[in-house]
């Protein structure tokens, strides 16, 4: 909550809500709320606003009601949207009875939507009922004091407009857990892709991003913070290109990754993701770094060797696949085939030792035939990933696909070959997970387990969760006295059992990142 004062405190509000990750891997819980008293002139107007994370891989999700708790900011993956944005509906209509109660008692409720379900959906949202009175687009945030100003006078307002250049740089994040080990940095914004199932383009806008001073101090003030993992996020992370130093505007276009093309022209100058990436890695030897979610055709030769070089840049890669098809690829518009993908995942492998993959899959595209699916499946015994996202096909209005291709896989089938996927990815998974038991594994510590208070949890180098006894450990710094970790500490596990999803193990010693890799 900003305090009501004369003026208007947007950086606050608009930090806030820059704190919300655009991850497109994570889930997110559409049915939350969050009271937020924005001050306008002399009066503070309270705006219930509902999350919309719906419309595309990144969307915003806001903290729980405004009773002193708050939680992580998450988005979904772009197949959960239909089922979150009914969510949005039905929790709309729990806030009509509220509404009007607040109306009757002459304490009036503001009901706003704010991101890319607002872009997406304004006009359906303002007219279904007149329930709600602010719509506002993932780029007009700026914006929400004349819109809360219009609301406030008894009008809808809404701005959905989106932008070439806004980022919200000059607006840090407000952290809304104290003492967090992880956090995330969003870099840039948008997409140049189009793949045909995709609607991103049509909510984010086209790519930009943030200047690389900005981001610096970003993750410099996440790391006084104590926090030990900063994720770098992007819908397209490791397309970055920082434009803003004038001096390096002529610099040439990046090379694609073998086998790959785009049906963009690729834009000359600018400081690209692997200045990045090295800058970020040596502000703090002992945070770790990670960046989702990159397309596969942007990963030079720069980018894997600082990986294998830095030993604080995790050892993890997400490769979106989609599919196994190099036709049904096609008809996606995603720029490689099925032989220029498996080119890369051995480059990737050959560069970088040991290295953890993740990746996306979509079961029953447009025209994708028994045939097509089988690919898929081979293709995931071939890599063999340890983390996997896969989803059934879901079309959405706006898209290439939805104007040029027919949604012709019927949803049974579709249902059944994504459990076939499902399937086949947690046998792999396993296998690639048990080669590991009997090794030591570095740890960063996240708190207690879930299911147990008298055990921890972490995530390895590879970003698979790792399982194991909260007891006295000994201390590699030399400490005599044995020591309890806690949330924040790196601490070496003797992996002893695995499955698709989860390792678990014994604690040996609390450590650092610099003497683990040492």
């Amino acid at each position: 909550k900003a305090e009501t004062a004369p003026g208007c405190r947007v950086p606050e509000v608009l930090g806030w809500l820059r704190s919300a990750p655009t991850s497109p891997c994570a889930p997110c819980s559409p049915l939350s709320a969050c009271s937020v008293s924005l001050p306008i002139t002399n009066s503070s107007l309270p705006l219930l606003a509902l999350p919309a994370p719906v419309a595309c891989t990144s969307g915003w999700g806001l903290p729980g009601p405004a009773s002193g708790s708050s939680g992580s900011l998450r988005s979904p993956s772009l197949p959960q949207r239909e089922k979150a944005e009914q969510a949005i509906w039905n929790r709309l209509q729990h806030l009509k009875a509220l509404k009007a109660r607040r109306q009757q008692d002459r304490l009036p409720l503001r009901i706003g939507i704010l991101g890319c379900m607002a872009e997406r959906l304004k006009e359906e949202i303002l007219h279904r009922e007149k329930l709600v009175d602010i719509v506002a687009g993932p780029d007009a945030y700026r914006d929400l004091p004349r819109l809360l100003a219009v609301a406030e006078s008894g009008q809808q307002a809404a701005n959905v407009l989106l932008s070439l250049d806004e980022t919200y740089a000059d607006i840090l994040p407000v952290q809304t857990s104290a003492g967090g080990t992880t956090a995330f940095v969003s870099i840039m914004r948008g997409c140049d892709n189009m793949c045909s199932y995709c609607i991103v383009p049509f909510t984010r806008g086209r790519e930009r991003s943030r200047p690389i001073a900005s981001i610096l101090q970003e993750v410099k003030m996440l790391s006084d913070q104590g926090v030990k993992e900063v994720t770098l996020l992007g819908q397209n992370v490791n397309s970055f290109q920082d434009m803003s130093e004038v001096q390096f505007q002529s610099a040439a276009a990046p090379v694609l990754s073998r086998g790959f093309s785009t049906v963009y022209k690729a834009k000359p100058g600018g400081l690209r993701f692997a200045h990045l990436l090295d800058q970020v890695s040596r502000i703090d030897p002992e945070m770790r770094i990670r960046f989702t979610s990159p397309h596969p055709k942007d990963f030079p030769d720069e980018v894997l060797q600082l990986i294998q070089e830095r030993h604080n840049i995790c050892k993890q890669l997400h490769l979106p696949a989609q599919s196994g098809s190099t036709r049904v690829l096609e008809a996606m518009r995603r720029g490689y085939t099925r032989e220029a993908y498996l080119e890369l995942v051995h480059h990737v492998r050959d560069s970088i030792p040991g290295v953890s993959l993740s990746s996306d899959f979509i079961a029953g595209f447009c025209g994708e035939t028994e045939e097509d699916h089988q690919q898929t499946v081979s293709l995931l015994r071939e890599v063999r990933y340890n983390v996997g996202f896969l989803f059934a096909y879901s079309m959405r209005q706006k898209t290439r696909a939805y104007h040029r291709l027919q949604d012709d896989v019927p949803v049974d089938v579709k249902q059944r070959r994504l459990q076939e996927l499902i399937a086949v990815f947690r046998e792999e998974a396993a296998r690639a997970n048990e080669a590991m038991v009997g090794q030591s594994q570095l740890v960063l510590v996240e708190g207690p387990s879930k299911r147990s208070a008298s055990e921890l949890c972490g995530r390895n180098d590879g970003n698979i969760k790792v399982i194991f006894p909260d007891a006295e450990i000994k201390d590699a710094a030399g400490c005599k006295a044995l020591v309890r970790a806690q949330p924040g500490d790196y601490v070496l596990v003797k992996v002893t059992s695995a499955s698709s999803q989860t390792l678990k193990g014994v604690p040996l010693c609390r450590t650092t990142l610099a003497c683990s890799t040492a």
